[in-house]
């Protein structure tokens, strides 16, 4: 995914989406920038680190983000539940654990990207062909309180950005680790 740099951090007009869309996508693409850089270079032996036998390592967080995308698609596009194949589809993800630590194990850096930006395509394709009146309709959420979709694809970020903190965790105990196994 290129990012604009000259445009970054602006939260502006974007071409092809609606003013409050433009809004939302100026968020998300300075969220998904900064994790792009908090991965940079990664290889899989550090994608696949685990502080613990428990932990969830880099690479399955940068899954999750994906996982948690595309149930957002289904739930807000498609105003609907996911059906058992996809949430089993998508389970090592969501749920990471050792579901996770199982499935996202071996992938290189690419193989994560790659995926977080197919997911986001396809999220930006739908943003461009919605009215920004979509992101104020309101259904019942979590503990059956009204959301409107606008709070729900803010929550896809903000869960972005706080597993991103974690990422960047990750990578400080990864590196003094490292050091530690040096001397």
């Amino acid at each position: 995914m290129g990012f604009d740099m000259s445009t970054l951090f602006l939260i502006d007009q974007k071409d092809g989406f609606d003013p409050e869309f433009s809004q939302l996508v100026s968020m998300m693409n300075y969220v998904r920038k900064t994790t792009h850089e908090a991965v940079e270079g990664l290889s899989i032996e550090e994608l696949d680190f685990l502080v613990h036998d428990e932990a969830n390592s880099i690479g399955m967080l940068l899954a999750h983000m994906a996982a948690v995308e595309r149930i957002y698609q289904i739930v807000t596009f498609e105003r609907r539940d996911p059906t058992e194949e996809e949430e089993e589809a998508l389970s090592a993800g969501l749920e990471l654990g050792e579901k996770g630590r199982t499935t996202f194990k071996g992938y290189p850096l690419e193989y994560y990207l790659e995926d977080l930006q197919k997911v986001r395509e396809i999220t930006y394709q739908k943003f461009q062909s919605l009215s920004d009146e979509w992101l104020y309709e309101q259904t019942n959420w979590w503990w059956n309180q009204p959301a409107n979709n606008y709070f729900k694809w803010f929550h896809v970020f903000e869960d972005e950005i706080n597993h991103r903190g974690q990422i960047r965790m990750i990578r400080k105990i990864q590196s003094k680790a490292t050091e530690g196994l040096a001397k």
